[in-house]
């Protein structure tokens, strides 16, 4: 039993179930990210858990408790918002220490908890300024702050940064990543954006039309994904997945993939189980770091594999080099070093290192497991 249990629980509006048997649990300071595109369940998960909606079946526990029905201010629970939703008229201490004062915590604990939170987020410059007054970034550390004053047995973040521009969502994350490693708090956060999902959680929990499709430790959903759709939305770029024939050369298992000029290469197979799929089709899975130029391959793989293929686009990013070309009928993302020496229309010999290669079953679209 988890610190916070969430045990086959369905959602329905009417006839239609927008969610399907999530059954998780959530030990005491893990910090779970639901992840998944807008519509998928993840925010009324949040709001179940929050008892902002009710539960069609199923049961969620904390701490031990079962909170079924159980009043909002009654789940010894926080929650922060993607809109922040700080009260205009009052200041940034008061904003914080209103739940407080509601719930009759006497004034000299508001006030201790106040300071030693302000003195946390480094905002205690700020504490008789109103929201009006304060940058988005400011605002979300008041809103954050709110939530540690109470010190709840949850944290519930519903796209707390999603209001951000681009540098400063960075710069806050990495301030939530610390802050949870400071405190040890449990935390459920929900968001669509990938990226915050890898760099925030202890685990991960895709989500889509409704279902978890997977749960797991980022490395785990990464490098193992458990069908096609997380292969794609987790990662940036995401997986190339191309279609592909498993065949056999001198006992070994072999993915033959097709290139622009119709060319068939096999390229050969790590995982020994493979054979027993000789002769059929599968989709093979292919990270764009596992692809690259000789040079950059891994040098701790025992299975560095060549590709010839002509290469399509260039596009230099900095500290790598994107490049695209056809395999299967589709097009594949290569990760290359900046100064990889590569041009659009080049005949190219690419070093792919199969032992990161996956592979899925194209009826189930699920991963053939090793």
């Amino acid at each position: 039993m988890g610190f916070l249990d969430i045990r086959n629980v369905t959602k329905s509006y009417g006839l239609v179930e927008v969610l399907h048997q999530v059954d998780i649990e959530v030990e005491e300071g893990e910090f779970l990210v639901l992840v998944g595109p807008s519509g998928c369940g993840k925010s009324t998960l949040l709001n179940m858990i929050a008892g902002l909606e009710s539960i069609t079946s199923g049961d969620i526990a904390i701490n031990g408790r079962v909170v079924n029905g159980v009043h909002p201010s009654k789940r010894n629970i926080a929650m922060v918002f993607q809109s922040y939703a700080l009260y205009p008229n009052m200041t940034v201490g008061q904003n914080m220490t209103f739940g407080l004062e509601m719930h009759g915590v006497p004034k000299a604990e508001r006030e201790a908890a106040l300071a030693d939170v302000a003195r946390l987020l480094q905002i205690e410059n700020l504490l008789d300024r109103k929201p009006g007054q304060l940058s988005g970034g400011q605002r979300q550390r008041v809103a954050m702050g709110r939530a540690l004053v109470r010190n709840p047995d949850v944290f519930l973040f519903d796209e707390p940064l999603s209001n951000l521009d681009a540098k400063l969502r960075v710069d806050m994350r990495t301030e939530i990543k610390k802050l949870h490693e400071k405190l040890k708090t449990t935390i459920v956060y929900v968001t669509h954006d990938q990226i915050e999902a890898m760099t925030l959680s202890t685990r991960i929990a895709v989500m889509y039309q409704g279902y978890v499709q997977q749960l797991g430790t980022p490395k785990e959903i990464y490098d193992t994904p458990a069908n096609v759709y997380v292969a794609t939305f987790m990662g940036s770029p995401a997986m190339n997945v191309v279609p592909a024939r498993v065949g056999q050369h001198n006992g070994v298992p072999h993915a033959v993939v097709t290139t622009q000029d119709g060319r068939a290469q096999a390229l050969r197979f790590s995982q020994p189980n493979m054979a027993a799929w000789e002769g059929r089709e599968i989709l093979l899975g292919l990270r764009p770091e596992a692809i690259t130029d000789p040079e950059g391959a891994d040098r701790n793989s025992a299975n560095i594999v060549g590709l010839s293929n002509r290469i399509g686009v260039t596009e230099p990013a900095g500290a790598d080099t994107f490049v695209t070309m056809e395999l299967g009928g589709r097009d594949v993302i290569a990760r290359m070093r900046a100064d990889a020496n590569v041009a659009a229309g080049q005949e190219f010999s690419f070093a792919v290192n199969m032992e990161k290669a996956v592979a899925f079953d194209p009826e189930t679209e699920r991963r053939i497991a090793p």
